[in-house]
């Protein structure tokens, strides 16, 4: 492993047609040579945080929906967090973006602590080499990520709004149609 991508995006190149990825925008929560995890942050359930895991039901609005996460690991929930005391964090990606903690159910806890939340279901994951096999191939386009692009309020233009911002040829692709017999 060359570099760690650990806080960086990845962008679903259009040739990658498995459809737990496609068009998808994954945020890299931890990679090193053991392998990788990340969530897939443009993939919204139809079921809302409140009737899916109401326990967390605090931690969002009430039409918030839970997102999936990837394909492994489908019904363990995790909690991406911006924080203001990321101290209280159960894990950190970058200095105030980590994951909530065992505690995520006790709102008393976590109180003043979290600045915004998403709820997710599964995540993505890669064994040794495996990710960076992928990126040779170049399956996946990568890119540090910007703020709103982490919580982002229209999960269907995600991919295409990254791409864009990305520039160049990025941006041509980022106007490509979407290929309804993938899905």
């Amino acid at each position: 492993m060359d570099e760690s991508l650990r806080g960086k995006l990845l962008i679903a190149a259009p040739t990658l047609l498995d459809p737990n990825f496609v068009r998808t925008v994954v945020l890299i929560a931890e990679h090193t040579d053991e392998g990788a995890m990340g969530l897939v942050l443009n993939r919204p359930a139809a079921s809302s945080v409140s009737d899916a895991v109401p326990d967390l039901a605090w931690l969002a609005d009430e039409e918030d929906l839970v997102y999936v996460g990837g394909p492994v690991a489908e019904t363990a929930v995790i909690v991406l967090a911006e924080f203001d005391r990321p101290e209280v964090a159960g894990a950190l990606v970058e200095d105030d973006l980590g994951f909530v903690g065992t505690d995520a159910d006790d709102a008393d806890a976590l109180e003043g602590a979290i600045r915004r939340a998403r709820v997710f279901a599964g995540h993505a994951g890669w064994g040794p080499g495996q990710l960076e096999g992928e990126l040779e191939e170049e399956a996946w386009i990568v890119e540090a990520p910007i703020p709103p692009e982490l919580f982002p309020d229209d999960p269907a233009t995600l991919w295409s709004d990254v791409l864009e911002r990305k520039g160049g040829e990025y941006a041509l692709v980022a106007r490509m149609p979407e290929d309804p017999s993938v899905n």
